[in-house]
């Protein structure tokens, strides 16, 4: 699992980076997001922030990506609880 949390002070970058990494994963938190594990699409996403993203942060700007390997433990806790299962209807 990949989780990725971000800090962008620009309103519009904010929003074309919260957009972008929907297409990945879904969102935990305001600004957290859980994706799974593939290094490709970590070598995809590390990628497009470096070349369309950090070109037009500011010194306040950040994102942190945390790659938790298969024995790491996740704890959920409120809404987050209901996340880790998928709902199944037949």
């Amino acid at each position: 699992m990949i989780l990725i949390s971000y800090d962008i002070s620009d309103t519009k970058l904010r929003t074309k980076f919260m957009k972008y990494i929907l297409r990945f994963g879904n969102r935990v938190q305001m600004s957290v997001y859980e994706i799974d594990n593939s290094s490709r699409v970590l070598k995809n996403i590390m990628a497009d922030i470096e070349n369309e993203f950090m070109p037009k942060f500011s010194e306040a700007d950040s994102i942190l990506i945390m790659n938790l390997s298969a024995s790491s433990e996740v704890i959920r806790m409120g809404h987050a609880v209901h996340d880790e299962s998928d709902l199944l209807i037949v």
